[in-house]
């Protein structure tokens, strides 16, 4: 055969979940199209001018859909920007990524959706969704223009870094996007119950001498949720659930027949809380990990749980409480990082670790 702009990937690692596959196979593309897949690809179909490069230690697979990322712009360039965010998800196997509304100005209105939608256009490395805002610019007060947001081509509403903390709000936007066949997309966290809070609260927290982060400022508000979609019938996505409270409430409410999803993310998958006490406090760790306690890059919110928590997401992923994995993806300026554990912002970077770091369970 003779053709061009061919590649043939030898002896990687193949997956599909449409399919279940996972083996070790050759992968053909020609012509921007996947041509052929399996155990071994015979020369006799490989083009003559065909690039052939080694698949040993590689995954081939479907792009990725990443549901949450935080790509920052417009407002927080210095953190990340859509170009920087977009090559950020192809290198780590992403071809979708919903990115969420907490930007400068907000993602309430259509004139921002449509900046990020011209922004990813002019990037052109993947497809990015956006996340509109629930209320006006995020502050909890008054439902955003809902319709407008999803004329403008947001596929869901979020107010991400913040809960929807008005109960009677949070009806109101599930009723009226149950119209609209859109998702409402909670960040379930009671901020009374968290503020100044920067680890989970345990063993942890007294250790390091910080304020805790109880389980139950997320479990009360994912409970409320689910309340509310009963009533309402709106359609529920829980973002980067953490602890096993969470997850039985899932279990339960699907068990119910209630419609809802929920999402964790790699790093409440595969780290825990003893994380922020670094090789000194909590002794050997499975990665190579921060030398020393108080190191800012454990700062996530919501924060790191306890091993059970961990075990509880893995379990709810195996059975299928949860429905996805989505990185959380928020890069922050290290400037923002190289401070005291309390004053360093929240956020860490997934966009590029997530599959690498999924395949270790």
């Amino acid at each position: 055969m003779i053709g061009s702009g061919s590649l043939l990937v030898r002896g990687a690692r193949l997956l599909d979940p449409s399919s279940g596959m996972d083996r070790e196979g050759d992968l053909l593309v020609m012509d921007g199209r996947i041509q052929k897949v399996g155990p071994a690809v015979r020369d006799g179909d490989v083009p003559h001018d065909c690039q052939i490069i080694s698949g040993a230690g590689l995954v081939a697979c479907p792009g990725f859909i990443d549901l949450h990322a935080h790509l920052r712009e417009p407002g927080y360039e210095d953190r990340e920007t859509i170009a920087t965010g977009v090559q950020a998800a192809a290198r780590g196997g992403f071809t979708t990524v919903c990115c969420m509304p907490n930007t400068n100005p907000a993602m309430d209105n259509a004139s921002v959706v449509e900046y990020v939608l011209r922004k990813a256009r002019e990037a052109n490395m993947v497809r990015v969704l956006p996340i509109g805002c629930v209320t006006k610019g995020r502050a909890g007060a008054e439902l955003a223009d809902l319709w407008e947001l999803a004329q403008a081509g947001a596929v869901g509403y979020s107010d991400d870094g913040n809960p929807v903390a008005d109960s009677y709000l949070m009806r109101q936007a599930l009723t009226y996007t149950r119209g609209l066949g859109l998702p409402v997309i909670d960040h379930c966290e009671d901020p009374r119950l968290t503020h100044g809070a920067s680890v989970n609260e345990g063993w942890v927290s007294n250790r390091l001498g910080l304020r805790g982060w109880p389980a139950a400022a997320e479990e009360t508000m994912v409970a409320r949720d689910i309340a509310l979609a009963e009533l309402t019938g709106g359609r529920l996505h829980l973002a980067h659930l953490t602890t096993s409270g969470s997850v039985e409430l899932v279990r339960q409410a699907k068990s119910r027949g209630l419609s809802l999803s929920a999402e964790v993310t790699p790093h409440h998958l595969t780290l825990d809380e003893s994380w922020a006490l670094g090789h000194d406090g909590a002794g050997p760790l499975p990665w190579p990990a921060m030398p020393v306690a108080y190191d800012t890059a454990t700062k996530v919110n919501p924060p790191l749980r306890s091993r059970r928590d961990v075990e509880a997401l893995i379990a709810g992923i195996r059975d299928g409480t949860i429905d996805a994995v989505a990185t959380d993806h928020a890069p922050q300026a290290v400037t923002d990082k190289l401070v005291t554990y309390d004053d360093a912002t929240f956020g860490i970077s997934g966009l590029e670790t997530a599959v690498g770091a999924l395949l270790t369970l």
